[in-house]
């Protein structure tokens, strides 16, 4: 039997069973920074798990089903009318499950792996600092060695979902007299330690999404390293790797629809003919060039894609898609916001569902050029790891990260 065949016959037995187990996408999903919403996703999860239908890229030997990415695509298709556990993708599954497939010992990734794909778990990322910004690796969180335990003091930013997570993995300072990229340490932290403190940040939009913590003399047993003491730059910039690939597009680990990559076109049309400007030239050649982007986007991921696994590309080329679907996300919200004017503010009675959200993607628009770093640190990935060009200057190069000055707090 060849790979078509398999890959075939695989997609109408997942048809089979999503039309058996699994109820129709709700019209209107739950808040997506709501308990409720995590719970239900765990809920779903477990059925996929029970299934088989979890995990399809990850080894079998972690509960996953050691599948190809052609057979994740064929269940994606497949899954599309249905509810699936989409909250889980990101970052629990394409960014964290994934690193800790890289970088975990044996017993890490037999203890978390199969807790996740169940939906037992739910991992988070701690990574960004108020102080540090883009410079990750100027971070000030740290994790003193006192015996045979680790004690972990700072604070952590912008962290998705952290409130509804299990576990995050958190990069700390564990070397102060080395230069800043190599006094770092990756740790498995459990989110509800004695210790850890996580607050909600409303956002503009109203969403309680994103959160910041503290880690107060959290005490950290020696495995709870991710990767080596000392190695937590290269663990994290395994993790940014997975980061860019799950929000361009690229990641083997996501299941169900795509993340969301700047919206749909058909959606524009929905506007267009709603607010009775479809045949307007304007709108027109709007529309169009929205759905000529988002083509490219489609056909960028699967160039991009299969040139880092053949080896044609470096893994840091995931930023070309990241940086795409970056610019593509601004045009696509500034694009529908000019398609409905007044009511992408109001969403007055009577407008199409479709305007409800369109005020709200307009004020979330600059995170799409923030989240899995800025577009400015993906151009200088694209430029110095890809392209070979000369990196830029920085004056704490080399550096003891204990002798570069900092400015006042």
């Amino acid at each position: 039997m060849n790979d078509v065949d398999t890959i075939a016959e695989f997609r109408v037995r997942a048809r089979t069973w999503l039309r058996e187990n699994l109820p129709a996408a709700p019209s209107t999903e739950m808040k997506s920074d709501s308990i409720e919403a995590w719970e239900r996703a765990r809920h779903v999860q477990r059925t996929l798990f029970d299934g088989g239908f979890a995990g399809l890229c990850f080894p079998v030997e972690y509960g996953g089903r050691g599948l190809t990415l052609q057979h994740q695509l064929a269940f994606n298709e497949e899954s599309l009318p249905y509810e699936m556990p989409l909250l889980l993708n990101v970052p629990t599954l394409a960014i964290c499950a994934a690193s800790l497939l890289d970088l975990g010992t044996e017993e890490q990734k037999r203890a978390h792996l199969p807790a996740v794909l169940r939906g037992d778990e739910l991992l988070v990322q701690f990574l960004s600092e108020p102080r540090s910004g883009s410079d990750l690796a100027g971070l000030t969180t740290r994790a003193e060695l006192d015996g045979d335990r680790w004690i972990l003091n700072g604070t952590k930013i912008w962290s998705s979902g952290a409130y509804a997570a299990d576990y995050g993995l958190c990069l700390a300072r564990t070397d102060w007299g080395v230069p800043k990229h190599q006094g770092l340490t990756m740790f498995v932290v459990p989110v509800h330690a004695e210790g850890v403190t996580v607050n909600r940040i409303k956002q503009v939009t109203g969403s309680t999404e994103f959160c910041e913590e503290f880690f107060d003399d959290v005490v950290l047993p020696a495995d709870a390293v991710l990767g080596e003491v000392g190695g937590g730059w290269a663990a994290a910039s395994r993790l940014l790797f997975h980061e860019r690939g799950a929000l361009g597009g690229t990641s083997p680990y996501t299941s169900g629809a795509k993340p969301h990559l700047g919206g749909e076109a058909d959606k524009l049309l929905r506007l267009a003919r709603a607010t009775g400007q479809l045949a307007d030239p304007r709108v027109r050649e709007d529309v169009g060039e929205a759905r000529a982007m988002n083509l490219v986007r489609d056909q960028l991921i699967d160039h991009v894609t299969e040139a880092i696994r053949s080896g044609a590309l470096p893994p840091t080329a995931g930023a070309i898609t990241r940086l795409f679907s970056a610019e593509n996300a601004w045009l696509q919200s500034d694009t529908a916001v000019r398609i409905c004017g007044s009511h992408a503010a109001t969403h007055a009675p009577g407008d199409t569902a479709d305007t409800e959200t369109v005020g709200l993607d307009y004020l979330f628009r600059a995170a799409w050029s923030l989240a899995g770093g800025s577009t400015e640190m993906a151009r200088n990935v694209i430029a110095e790891r890809v392209l070979g060009m000369p990196r830029e200057y920085a004056a704490d190069r080399d550096v003891p990260f204990n002798q570069v000055k900092h400015g006042r707090s």
